[in-house]
This record gives structure tokens, C-alpha cells and sequence, in this order.
């Protein structure tokens, strides 16, 4: 049952340009984005007051549009200072921030080059994604039986909403399964990515994770990196395949969502929560609070 519905919950949210009471934003069952996923969106996360990469996100939100044949009629710059106007409407200064972009209901088909591209920002309070107490010890991934599809199927760079279908399928299998999550390989049989983040393993003091060429190469991914390669460590971006998960000592992901989470097992695989997890874990934390709140 849920406790907190997401269509009926206090405040407002940005909707075509204006706000609208958070009840109120609404649209028609015949939308084109419902019906044949011709939608694109972003997670977000707020910090102390201030989203993290926020440039970065509205214009993959933007880019992810174009590749879907659409353009979201608002500037980077419109979008940005509507997501903080969202942010503070609500009053959150830690909080998540989705932005939306959606084909309306003018044309019912197929094709659909004719129909109002909508765009809503809404924000809400979200603590961490997994149980905290099993991110210190390392969360279970099941093995999804899913996988990522070939690029030359799917729009592969774009972050849109018909991509995730199988991802809820995916996690929804590992939590039957009492796990926290799924690891997918992707049409090849390599290691791909989980639901909803990207993965990274550590041996002998060095990273190594999939190369991003059929699923998204994270804003979060991009930051582990940067932070990983600031301390020197070397990361290896390469093909992954299962059986090599047998040497690997350390495990984690990454997300907007899931920030830096410990991978204690995946399928009959396990790994420990080490040094170099929790120093990249710590990165993370400081990289995300805003720069001025860090210096006072």
C-alpha cells in the first residue's frame, strides 16, 4: 500500500511555464508519451539548497529530447532556473528533482511530429535509496535475466522512459528474491549496468567498469571517475564478462539516486566493503555539498 501517494502530495509543481497546485498536474489519458513512451526525464538531487550538476542534467535532458525527434521548448537556462525555482517553492534544501518532457495528446499514432512537447519539474524529499544499514555492509544484487538491448535497437543515449521497462522488471524479480537489486549483462553477455545505476569494481587498487556504449555513461559515473582518477588511481574503462566477477575484491554503484553504494554479493559473488569503496563513498559525499557551505 502506499503510504504517500505521488498524486496527492503537498506543494507545487512546475508545469509548461507556470506552477500549478501539486494535485492539479495532470495530463490526458491519449498523451503520446503514455501510450508509445515518447518521454525523456532526470534525477536530480539537491544538496544544502543547491543541485548537483544541474547543467549537466538539463542538457542531457535536452539532447535526450533531440534523439528522441523532439525539442523541449525551453532554453538550458530556462530549465535550470525552473528546477530551482521548483526547489524552492517546495522548501527543501536536500531533496530530488525530476524534470519531465513528454509528446501531448494532439496525435494518436505512431507518428506524432505534430504534438505539443510538455515539460514538468517536480521535487520532493527523498533520503537515501537503499536502507542505510545494508549500504554499510553491501547490498545483494540478483543477476537480471533482462538484458541491455543492442544500440542499433534502442535510442540508447537518450534517458527515456521506455528504456526503464525492463528495468522494473529486473528489480522487481531481485526483490521477490529478497534482494536490493539487479545486475544486467547486456545483449553480448557482458556486464552492463543494474536498474538504475552504473557499476564499478575494484582490483588490486584499480577500477575497472563497463564501457558505456548500450547504456547511459552516468553524470554520477563521470564523478566517481574524476574523483577515483584525483587520487590516482588508475580506472580501466572495458568490456566486463561475468566470469571475471570471481576476481574482483571490492563492488560498488552509482547514481543520482543511489550516490556511491557498497555491493556485498551479486548472484553465487561476493565482495568486501574496502578501503577504496568508502574513501570514493566519502569523496562523493564532500564533491556534492555545495562549495560555500564547505568553506564556511
Amino acid at each position: 500500500m502506499l503510504v504517500n501517494p505521488f498524486d496527492n502530495r503537498p506543494g507545487d509543481i512546475w508545469l509548461d511555464g507556470s506552477f500549478v497546485p501539486w494535485s492539479d498536474a495532470k495530463l490526458h489519458v491519449l498523451s503520446h508519451g503514455l501510450h508509445y513512451a515518447s518521454a525523456v526525464f532526470e534525477g536530480e538531487r539537491a544538496y544544502g539548497g543547491e543541485i548537483f550538476k544541474l547543467r549537466e542534467h538539463t542538457e542531457r535532458l535536452i539532447e535526450s529530447g533531440r534523439i528522441l525527434d523532439f525539442e523541449i521548448p525551453y532554453t538550458a537556462d530556462e530549465i535550470d532556473e525552473a528546477c530551482r525555482q521548483t526547489l524552492k517553492k517546495q522548501g527543501f534544501k536536500d531533496a530530488y528533482v525530476r524534470p519531465i518532457a513528454w509528446r501531448g495528446s494532439e496525435m494518436m499514432a505512431v507518428a506524432a511530429q505534430h504534438s505539443k512537447i510538455h515539460l514538468a519539474i517536480a521535487v520532493w524529499e527523498w533520503p537515501s535509496y537503499f536502507d542505510p544499514a545494508l549500504k554499510l555492509k553491501g547490498l545483494t544484487l540478483d543477476l537480471a535475466e533482462w538484458r541491455r538491448p543492442d544500440p542499433r535497437t534502442i535510442p540508447c543515449k537518450a534517458k527515456a522512459a521506455g528504456l526503464y521497462m525492463i528495468c522494473t522488471l529486473a528489480k522487481h524479480a531481485a526483490e521477490r528474491k529478497g534482494c536490493a537489486d539487479a545486475l544486467m549483462l547486456d545483449w553480448r553477455g557482458q556486464v552492463a549496468e543494474c536498474t538504475g545505476a552504473n557499476i564499478f569494481f575494484v582490483k588490486d587498487g584499480e577500477l575497472h567498469t563497463p564501457t558505456p556504449d548500450c547504456f547511459l555513461d552516468g553524470i554520477t559515473r563521470r564523478t566517481v571517475i574524476d574523483l577515483a582518477r584525483a587520487r590516482n588511481i588508475v580506472v580501466h574503462e572495458r568490456a566486463i564478462l561475468p566470469e571475471e566477477l570471481e576476481g574482483f575484491e571490492q563492488c560498488f554503484i552509482s547514481g543520482t539516486a543511489a550516490e556511491v553504494t557498497p555491493i556485498g554479493k551479486i548472484a553465487d559473488w561476493t565482495f568486501e566493503v574496502g578501503d577504496l569503496t568508502k574513501a570514493l563513498m566519502a569523496d562523493y559525499a564532500a564533491e556534492v555539498q555545495p562549495k560555500q557551505a564547505a568553506a564556511a
